[in-house]
């Protein structure tokens, strides 16, 4: 006969208490359900290209095609400068990290719609479907990234002038900057979503307007000293340039504005959580 005074604690693996805080968020609940974090991601990669085609190969032709328009229409026809390199090579730079902050930010940005129906079925860390979303566009990244490898190796054994920094070690460190931004940004759209269902309509268009406000299409010397640090303040700025640097040896490195990128996304990532935290208490009220 089980003993009446064992309290429940006792009979229970996992007990689920109301959350009475902003800052009462166990974030030790992401490891004990990474299983099925690996099945969420498992499941982004597979969904986003299935019955299609080509399936994967879209990771390779969505670069390929919007580095052929951006040659052609930027580079040809409005003639801006490359800094002196191929404008190829640059704009394909710019194209693979931006991809991976875009569509961090567009996928995470309406995560409780698109899973409104799990979110109201099962209990998990509601943290952990954004979460996927990121690692599983790393991957799309790492696949884009090898294709920029494989042109930025042909460029360089035809002697263009590109130059790889030792600085490369600092790519992990750029992406989780945009890993960070992605999500956090993302997170607060979600949870503003629920409410205002506007924003989800000034995402995409919203994304597509940032990146002409970040060097992608043109480098930072293309701009007067006027109206620099508007662009500057964006932190996807440095990051742009940065990896343009480290791996073209064209763009401007300045860690005091990797810093200020690293800060500005620890802060949007805080609060982004705190708010998500905040609003999967009673989003199904709202969704």
């Amino acid at each position: 006969m089980d003993n009446p005074n064992k309290t429940n604690s006792e009979y229970w693996d996992l007990v689920i208490m109301p959350k009475s805080g902003w800052w009462d968020i166990s974030l030790s609940d992401i490891w004990r359900y990474r299983d099925l974090l690996v099945l969420f991601v498992r499941r982004d990669f597979v969904a986003e290209y299935k019955q299609t085609i080509l399936g994967p190969l879209w990771f390779i032709i969505q670069p390929v095609l919007t580095t052929i328009m951006f040659t052609f229409i930027f580079g040809k026809v409005a003639k801006i400068s490359t800094d002196e390199l191929p404008q190829t090579l640059f704009y394909l730079s710019g194209i693979v990290g931006w991809n991976y902050f875009a569509d961090c930010l567009n996928k995470t940005s309406n995560t409780f719609s698109a899973n409104a129906t799990v979110f109201g079925k099962v209990y998990f860390p509601r943290l952990i479907a954004p979460l996927s979303v990121v690692i599983s566009n790393l991957i799309k990244f790492f696949i884009q990234f090898l294709l920029f490898l494989i042109v930025l190796g042909y460029y360089w054994i035809n002697g263009a002038n590109v130059n790889p920094s030792i600085y490369v070690i600092v790519t992990p460190f750029l992406l989780l900057i945009m890993a960070g931004l992605g999500l956090g940004l993302g997170m607060l759209i979600s949870s503003l979503t629920t409410k205002y269902r506007d924003l989800r309509f000034l995402v995409g268009f919203g994304v597509q307007l940032l990146m002409f406000a970040t060097p992608v299409v043109y480098p930072l010397s293309f701009l007067s000293e006027k109206y620099r640090w508007i662009i500057m303040a964006n932190p996807m700025t440095s990051v742009i340039e940065s990896f343009k640097y480290i791996y073209l040896g064209q763009g401007t490195f300045d860690l005091s504005h990797l810093l200020y990128s690293g800060c500005f996304t620890l802060v949007l990532l805080v609060l982004g959580t705190l708010v998500f935290y905040r609003i999967e208490r009673n989003f199904m009220d709202t969704v």
